[in-house]
Formats: structure tokens, sequence, C-alpha cells
């Protein structure tokens, strides 16, 4: 049984329109979610421990002034296209379409102002929440209008994310979640005592602005490889990295298919998460630097978070190769992803 609250979380700025912004708390017996209509951004995610103690695993902010200033993405639905873009640039239809520059020569997350800095439109359902918006034709430089929906819904142990979208014009896109976990709970130090397994047999080599080389290398005998479980910080020391940014190449299919497991063992909190989508970005919260002042005044040093965001191949709309990241008119995008929470 879920319950779901809505209730008044602040007002944007007047210079952004000064719309109202409103928390959407979901609450079953072993999850509580709180979501809100800006950017739809999950801001809270408590889940139980082993001996039942509820803790917030999620980074973020106190108050909406955290999430409108500039902040690293945290919890906040990104498109239209997640990931980079290689110097911002794609052509369609023999159409050259320039985006805004925004992480050193390429585009990121969508660009200056993505689907996580607007008001989305909610509709509370039974058990979840459904937002809804339109991004006009050329926002952010890219073509058609986009009808889009993001639905979080919760059952159980299971927070269900579905991404839908239809076009006038056919344009990239690839929608996700990117929010900071750390399954001691937010404002823990690092997340080097987590286990982490990733079912993929191939990642994607990246230059040094991150942009993928366009080869698909096999993990085997790499420091890619986490079919098997690793200990985060002993594997980090082990293949002398500095943490991970980067795509890891699922088994295509539109199934719902278990892509990767965490474990924290001092607490026996576990998250599974499943996904339809093609990629998956395993980032271990190399940028943040401790500067963010976040939830009850926790600071974000290096490596207090990872995230797995499921999504299509980072600069899939230069790589012929790649998984298909067009929607054309027509067409509907569907994709979900599941994260389960549970302890052992």
């Amino acid at each position: 049984m879920t319950t779901v609250r809505r209730e008044a979380f602040g007002r944007m700025p007047p210079e952004e329109g000064g719309g109202e912004v409103e928390k959407f708390v979901l609450q079953s017996d072993s999850v509580r979610v709180e979501i809100l209509s800006f950017g739809c951004i999950i801001t809270t995610l408590e889940t139980k421990d082993r001996d039942g103690q509820f803790s917030d695993v999620v980074l973020g902010f106190d108050t909406l002034e955290g999430y409108t200033r500039k902040h690293p993405f945290f919890g906040a639905a990104i498109g239209r296209v997640a990931n980079r873009i290689a110097n911002g640039r794609f052509t369609l239809d023999g159409k050259e379409y320039q985006l805004f520059l925004n992480n050193g020569p390429n585009s990121l997350h969508g660009g200056a102002k993505g689907f996580d800095k607007v008001l989305w439109s909610p509709q509370v359902l039974p058990n979840g929440v459904r937002f809804f918006r339109l991004s006009p034709d050329g926002e952010e430089g890219y073509p058609g209008d986009l009808k889009v929906w993001v639905t979080y819904t919760l059952s159980g142990r299971e927070l269900a994310i579905n991404y839908q979208a239809q076009t006038s014009k056919t344009t990239p896109i690839s929608l996700t979640n990117h929010s900071y976990f750390n399954l001691a709970g937010q404002g823990s130090r690092d997340v080097y005592d987590h286990e982490i397994s990733i079912e993929a047999d191939s990642y994607l080599p990246v230059d040094d602005t991150k942009i993928p080389t366009g080869e698909v290398a096999a993990v085997q005998g790499t420091g890619f490889d986490l079919r098997q479980p690793v200990e985060l910080g002993k594997h980090l020391q082990k293949f002398h990295l500095d943490g991970f940014d980067h795509n890891f190449c699922l088994h295509q299919g539109q199934d719902r298919r278990l892509v990767a497991r965490v474990f924290h063992p001092p607490t026996g909190r576990t998250m599974e998460v499943h996904t339809t989508q093609p990629g998956i970005q395993f980032y271990t919260g190399n940028n943040l630097d401790g500067s963010l002042k976040g939830k009850g005044a926790a600071t974000y040093p290096k490596h207090s978070a990872f995230c797995l965001e499921t999504q299509n191949w980072p600069d899939a709309v230069n790589k012929p190769h790649f998984p298909n990241v067009l929607l054309h008119p027509g067409e509907k995008y569907n994709h979900t992803t599941w994260l389960v929470f549970n302890t052992a």
C-alpha cells in the first residue's frame, strides 16, 4: 500500500516566472520518496537498514534555493539528451544543429536550461505522480515540439521511473534520473565500502573531454570488469582509477533486466537497478569537492556518492554504430527504470 501526499515546497524566483513548486511524498512500508515538480527532482529517498532503521540515501538540499542555484544535477530528470554530445553539434536530414556548450567543448545533460531546471505539471496517481511538459521546438537548439511524461510509482520496495515522449520533428532523446546515492546515508564521507556489480561485457572508452572515442571495449581483464561484485575503494586503488564516469553497454532488448546491484555491508542495504535502456553511466561523484552545503548542513566531498544513470550511450547522435537515439514523429519513446531496495 502506497500513500501519496502533496504539499507546497516553495516558489520559483520572480525572474524564473515565480511559479509554485510542489513536493510529492510517496510512502510504502519500506521506502519513502520525496519528489519536486521542479526538475522532477528526487530530494529524499529513505530506505531501511537490516535493523529496520530508515535513512535518507540520496544527496540534495533542504530548500528550493539549493536546487535553483548551480549544482551537479542532484536527483533531477535529465533531457532532452542525457550525458555529452561532442561539440554540441549534430546533423539531421542534412541540417546541422548547434547546442549550448556547458561542459568544456561539449553539451551536457540538455544544455544551459535542461529538463532539470524547469517546472513540470503534476498529476497525482494512486501510487505515484506523473509529470508533464512540452519542450518547444528549438528549446536549447533541439528540433521539434517534444511532449514528455515522467512518472514515478512506488510499490513496496520498488520505485519505478517511466519516461515517455512524442515529437513533431525528428529529434535525439535520451532521458534519465541523476540521483546521487550513498547507502550508508547521505552526508556519509565516501562510498568506498560499497560493493558494486554491473552486468556489462563492454564499456565505452572516452577522450579527455569524456566523449566516447567510438570504440566499444571489452571489460574482460580491465578495471571496468564489474560483472562480479567489487569493493569500490579497494578496486579503485588496485586499478589506479580516479573514479568512474563511464557508460557501460548493456545487453540490448526492450525487456526489463537487472543491470546493476550495490550492497553496503555495514547497514545491509542493497539497491538493484533494472531497466529497458541500452546503457548505464556509472559515476562516482569525482567532481564533488565539499563546497556544497547539503541536507542537514552535510558537505559532499569527492566520492561521497555514486550515480547509476540508465540512458542511451553518450554522443550516440554522432555515432551511427551506437544504439539509435532518434525519435521520429508518430513514434513513442518509452523506457522504464526500476530501483529495488532490500536488506541483506
